[in-house]
């Protein structure tokens, strides 16, 4: 029989101890999902969008450099969703020298963040998209950070809440299902997973990206593993051939009508609302992701007539390519890279930077790093610091 109104997506069940958990119903949803002309609409821009994308993702000279970078920019804008001040410079940063004390304490989640991702990917590979792959990814985004205590890898075995006053849980503004609940609903998420019953695969990511969050399986990072699960469906259903497409920006930008759709599912069954908003900003994200795509390859070919211009070394031009991949650096970088001398090394760093390609940013005499600044540019807009927000379990916010 079709639940009707707000129990379409689940019900509010009064718990032993006076609260009410939401119980989710499995999905897909039931009435089923209405297709009006806009959402059929939105659907199909958000479907050609991914298109173009995945296409001009396989033009660039090294497609991994690019997939690389942007996995790095998910990581910064996911992890500022919860909190931290790390940028996509702090990461490149760390990633080049680690003892670097300067940096944000928080740059290691961030770094934990893109580990996990990498892995999850990797992982796909041999292991189908699962509860188990689930809490592979948690423990690797936990371990070794803030919510390293939370119980990295395990789904909880107490009962969360999302927002509340003075008492905690009794002022609540949603409070996902309790243990035992949690396990069925977990398992039914699983279920759908491997059998959508034929919905197109991004109805299918928008369900199951809502459904986790609802079902809110951990004590802490269950927004970025609700996040990351987006992109390894896009993957595993073969929609992108490479993990070019994140949300995290999107939902950066409009995190007050993220949390909107989604308490208008639970209380109002409106599952087509939060379709049109997720569908909306996987259409924007790709144009996005496409346009930089382009000004990469742009960037790539203006550098290297200027590198040819100025009569520059071949190891000055391997430079440059490994410059896509580490876009901060410095001469002892340099020289590794290229097996090269010192003086050598630093005499094409120091051409690059009178080139404008390279920008010094420590202000030093020793231990210099340099910026690749024209390629970085490209992907500030996306990790422009905006008022942080206070992420916790208990806020009515994402997470």
């Amino acid at each position: 029989m079709n639940q009707p109104g707000s129990a379409r997506a689940g019900r509010a069940i009064r718990q032993p101890e006076g609260y009410r958990a939401f119980i989710p119903a499995p999905l897909p949803p039931d009435p089923p999902l209405q297709f009006d002309a806009e959402l059929a609409t939105v659907l199909a821009r958000a479907g050609t969008a991914l298109g173009r994308l995945d296409g001009v993702a396989a033009t660039l000279p090294n497609p991994e450099l690019f997939v690389a970078m942007y996995v790095r920019r998910e990581a910064v804008l996911s992890s500022q969703i919860e909190g931290t001040q790390s940028t996509l410079d702090d990461v490149l940063a760390f990633e080049l020298d680690s003892d670097r004390s300067k940096l944000p304490g928080d740059v290691e989640e961030v770094v934990n963040y893109v580990n996990a991702m990498n892995y999850g990917l990797t992982r796909l590979q041999t292991l189908p998209l699962s509860l188990r792959l689930l809490r592979e990814i948690h423990e690797r985004l936990l371990t070794g950070t803030r919510g390293g205590s939370k119980s990295p890898g395990e789904f909880r075995t107490s009962q969360n809440w999302i927002g509340g006053g003075p008492r905690g849980l009794p002022d609540a503004a949603f409070i996902p299902p309790p243990p035992h609940e949690m396990k069925a609903a977990l398992g039914n998420l699983e279920r759908f997973l491997h059998d959508s019953g034929g919905l197109d695969p991004l109805i299918v990511c928008a369900l199951a990206h809502a459904q986790f969050e609802t079902i809110h399986p951990f004590l802490d990072g269950n927004g970025r593993v609700g996040r990351l699960l987006v992109t390894f469906l896009l993957c595993h259903e073969n929609v992108l051939q490479r993990p070019v497409l994140y949300l995290s920006h999107y939902l950066k930008q409009h995190r007050g009508t993220y949390y909107d759709r989604l308490m208008a599912v639970r209380h109002a069954g409106d599952w087509e609302g939060w379709l049109r908003f997720f569908l909306t900003g996987v259409a924007e994200v790709a144009r996005e992701a496409e346009q930089t795509a382009r000004q990469i390859v742009q960037l790539r070919e203006t550098v290297r007539r200027q590198a040819q211009a100025a009569g520059m070394s071949v190891n000055a031009f391997a430079l440059l390519d490994h410059l896509f991949q580490r876009p901060i650096i410095t001469v002892n970088a340099a020289k590794e890279h290229l097996g090269v001398s010192f003086p050598a090394a630093n005499t094409m760093v120091g051409e690059l930077a009178k080139m404008g390609v390279l920008i010094e940013v420590t202000g030093g005499r020793r231990n210099r790093m340099f910026r690749f600044d024209p390629y970085l540019r490209l992907f500030e807009d996306a990790t422009a610091d905006d008022p942080p927000e206070d992420f916790v379990e208990a806020q009515p916010t994402l997470h």
